[in-house]
């Protein structure tokens, strides 16, 4: 995985949990992009909020440094920089960030301190676990070594400002606050540190509370800072710590006298750190954990789509708050269950970073669990899952989960399945009107009207494959038979809107996720359309509704036959329109990168092929063909850039054969990472690896640190939701088919023969291979090795019929029934027909 230095100024990881918004950790080292208080707030700054170390020697003047690198520039500013960043303090010479999600390490350089030090940042990440992987916080880990042949003593500080109540800030970049801010110094036996809160009512929508502490007794604190009009606090604070790595108690609110500004009274800031002397060679880790709690969400959504806002002044809960009371119950259960939740944490990172899996594909679907954990995502009380397209620096982007976009997503249904069938319980018991439109933005989760718009055929009909994904992933016989008479209806739908000539090929007016509309036959909606009834035949013979499944399934058999004559060109499937040029934003003879992307979502649920096998293969190959360029240079574009210069990208449209409409359909010379990535996926199910990690590369490469943050994909606003698109790689790339009804597991990886295990992998010396997989119920490790193979589950629990794995030399192994607990390994050395 890469190396990010100081001068990858835009990398920025962040911590915090599933639907609890985010502190972010710099490539120096440094805290910053604090958005905590239920939205987004890319850029914010937390004055004074900082980490210190001073490390003291016999006969050596003490060291006293900023916990960051170097700041690298540019240095301009209305101010220079403001007071609030302490730029003018020492910081140490260089720093060494390696993101590998969810875990950050930075490694510091000083000639001067005389000491090692190497941060560990986290917020724990349990697959299939969103509550365990929804906590409001984060753990700061500095392990200090030293080097020398002498003890040295060491004080690893904390400084953090109130940010609680935040409501702006003032033109020197100080926040200003809603009521009056407080801090409190708390020691338990198993918890000691401060508490950041507030004298606003609790059902304030400014309400909540922050803490910084630590679980080790060896403390040093000073609860709250001088207050005062000019740089006091942080002047005494600073020669406090340096004097003799110690902090003194304040004896007095303020050097300035009464009477104050309102302003004057409300920025409050605390320290808390830790104190050990570390012998020749020793280790210690000063570790602090940092959590919030901001309970208060208005009950709408407020976003840029303007949908129904009723009830905008009411408060609903963010789930978290269910389970804390405050900030202070967040850090006591982080610290009870630390050691279970990290190592959680880290059986899941080594699943993924030992892997076998190819290190761009690794690198692309961990980055980009981001989403889940970021301002994008929320719950609401009772485990609610909503969520935006994705968030502007300020505010979220294109509200109400929507359909088209989250189509792309694959991370939550697989490691997070419950989210995914929250979602269908939304768009099927509440979106879904009695007509079978689908509202493929809901409103219903703050239980407004409903959005008074056209459907998306390509998220309507997307939504019912994804519910038989989130059934055939679950088993959960209740979320069918609760959704499926919607889902029926939603179906029904598009024979009676979108195909107006009863051929089982959709025609009309067709809503997408371009957000234009295609007219005649496009094989996006109609790869979609063959998806649906395949996987919604499925379900109906499930539920024994018999009559339904063979006219699903016949519709499906015969459109995709008409649709391939018509628009089969030999190479890729077109636009069937009389004049492309007749309505603007059509593609005509154009190669659509999502021509087939129904026939991959089909896939990933389980459906199976609804298009000709050669066909789809062949469509696939000229998306990679005609629109991936190794070099945009010379590409013109006029709309969104994504990409650019001598970057590498995947343009959502070519036309290699002419034909390019006089207004073509808005977006298509864009470059957006989520579509890069399912056709990424799709290449690599047809068995083209090759050309799928090139496109990978060219993503991860424009994501260097320096050009892009590696965290945070954009298209419509940050976090894009699209971007989760990457993690059907892994499920594509492990091969890995669970069927809960069936109970069934079946795995057919599909590396490249010659792809190298990872560095590092124990399996290597025997030709190994290692591959993560997760089902339903539990999580693990695929292993294959020349002799055989075995899976080991990291989490959960596994209860099969048959477990089947198709070896790349042994050919077929199974075995069955076969029940695995936590940590449990079952092996199959031999073929099925050996004795």
């Amino acid at each position: 995985m890469r190396v990010h230095g100081p001068d990858a100024t835009v990398a920025a990881f962040p911590l915090g949990g599933i639907g609890t918004g985010n502190v972010s950790v710099g490539a120096r080292g440094d805290l910053r992009d604090w958005e905590l208080a239920n939205r987004p707030d890319k850029g914010a700054q937390l004055p004074f909020s900082f980490f210190a170390i001073r490390a003291a020697r016999t006969g050596h003047p003490p060291v006293t440094k900023v916990l960051e690198a170097r700041l690298p520039g540019p240095h301009e500013g209305d101010q220079g920089y403001y007071a609030g960043k302490l730029a003018g303090l020492p910081r140490l010479d260089a720093s060494r960030m390696q993101g590998e999600y969810p875990l950050l390490r930075i490694a510091f350089e000083d000639a001067d301190l005389g000491v090692d030090v190497e941060l560990t940042a986290f917020t724990p990440f349990v697959p299939l676990d969103a509550d365990a992987s929804g906590i409001p916080g984060a753990v700061l880990r500095y392990e200090v070594t030293n080097p020398l042949p002498e003890p040295v003593d060491v004080t690893v500080v904390g400084s953090l400002a109130n940010p609680v109540g935040i409501t702006g800030h003032d033109v020197f970049h100080f926040p200003r606050y809603a009521g009056q801010p407080e801090i409190a110094w708390l020691d338990e036996p198993r918890l000691r540190g401060l508490r950041f809160g507030t004298d606003l009512a609790p059902d304030d929508f400014g309400y909540g509370s922050a803490v910084l502490a630590t679980a080790d007794p060896s403390v040093t604190v000073k609860p709250q800072w001088l207050s005062g009009f000019w740089q006091d606090g942080v002047q005494a604070f600073w020669d406090d710590l340096r004097e003799d790595g110690r902090l003194e108690t304040e004896t007095e609110f303020s050097l300035d006298q009464p009477p104050y500004p309102d302003w004057f009274t409300k920025l409050r800031v605390g320290s808390i750190g830790i104190v050990h002397r570390l012998p020749p060679a020793g280790r210690q880790a000063f570790e602090f954990v940092l959590t919030w709690h901001f309970p208060n969400r208005r009950r709408a959504w407020q976003g840029n789509i303007n949908l129904d806002n009723t009830h905008a002044d009411q408060v609903v809960r963010n789930h978290y708050a269910t389970s804390y009371d405050d900030a202070w119950a967040v850090a006591a259960h982080l610290v009870d269950n630390l050691p279970e939740l990290e190592r959680h944490t880290r059986n899941f990172h080594r699943a993924l970073f030992g892997s076998s899996l190819p290190p761009e594909v690794i690198d692309a679907a961990t980055s980009n669990l981001v989403v889940l954990r970021s301002t994008t995502c929320f719950r609401l009380e009772g485990g609610r899952f909503a969520a935006w397209e994705g968030s502007f620096d300020h505010s979220g982007s294109c509200e109400g989960t929507c359909t088209h976009v989250w189509n792309y997503a694959q991370a939550a249904a697989f490691l997070f399945p419950t989210l995914e069938r929250d979602a269908r319980r939304t768009e099927f018991l509440h979106e879904t009107r009695a007509d079978g439109r689908m509202n493929f933005r809901a409103n219903s989760v703050f239980g407004n009207e409903p959005w008074d718009f056209h459907p998306a055929v390509d998220g309507q009909l997307g939504a019912v494959v994804r519910l038989y994904r989130e059934w055939r992933f679950s088993g959960d016989d209740t979320l069918l038979t609760q959704c499926w008479p919607a889902a029926k209806r939603a179906v029904d739908y598009a024979f009676r809107v979108w195909d107006s000539d009863d051929d089982f090929v959709l025609d009309s007016q067709q809503h997408n996720t371009y957000d234009i509309e295609f007219y005649g036959v496009s094989s996006l909606a109609n790869s979609m359309f063959f998806a649906a009834l395949t996987a919604a035949s499925a379900m109906a013979a499930y539920l024994a509704d018999d009559d339904t499944a063979r006219r699903y399934r016949e519709a499906a058999k015969l459109g995709a036959e008409r649709m391939d004559a018509l628009l089969f060109n030999g190479e890729y499937y077109e636009q069937h329109i009389q004049d492309v040029d007749e309505r603007r934003y059509q593609y005509g003879t154009g190669c659509l990168s999502d021509q087939v992307f129904g026939q991959l979502l089909g896939h990933l649920a389980g459906v199976g092929h609804v298009l000709p096998a050669d066909h789809v293969r062949s469509a696939i190959t000229a998306v990679h063909r005609y629109n991936f360029r190794p070099d945009l240079t010379g590409q013109h574009s006029v709309q969104r850039t994504y990409a650019l210069n001598g970057e590498s990208g995947l343009v959502l449209c070519s036309w290699p054969n002419g034909g390019r409409p006089r207004i073509p359909f808005v977006y298509c010379d864009e470059v957006w990472t989520g579509v890069e990535y399912q056709v990424a996926t799709h290449l690599i199910l047809e068995g083209l690896v090759d050309e799928a990690l090139q496109i990978v590369r060219g993503v991860r490469d424009r994501h260097d640190g320096i050009r892009r943050n590696p965290w945070n994909e954009a298209e419509c606003g940050n976090h894009y939701a699209r971007s989760l698109a990457s993690w059907g790689m892994v499920v594509a790339l492990a091969g890995a088919d669970y069927d809960a009804p069936a109970r069934t597991l079946t795995f057919q990886p599909r590396l490249r023969p010659d792809q190298p295990p990872a560095a590092g992998d124990p399996h290597a010396a025997a030709g190994g291979t290692r591959l993560p997989f997760t089902t339903g119920t539990g999580w693990g490790e695929l292993r294959l090795t020349p002799g055989g193979a075995e899976v080991e589950l990291y989490g959960g629990h596994l209860d099969l019929h048959s477990l089947v794995i198709h070896h790349p030399r042994l050919g077929r192994l199974a075995g069955g029934p076969v029940r695995l607990h936590t940590h449990d390994i079952h092996q199959l050395p031999l073929r099925e027909d050996h004795p």
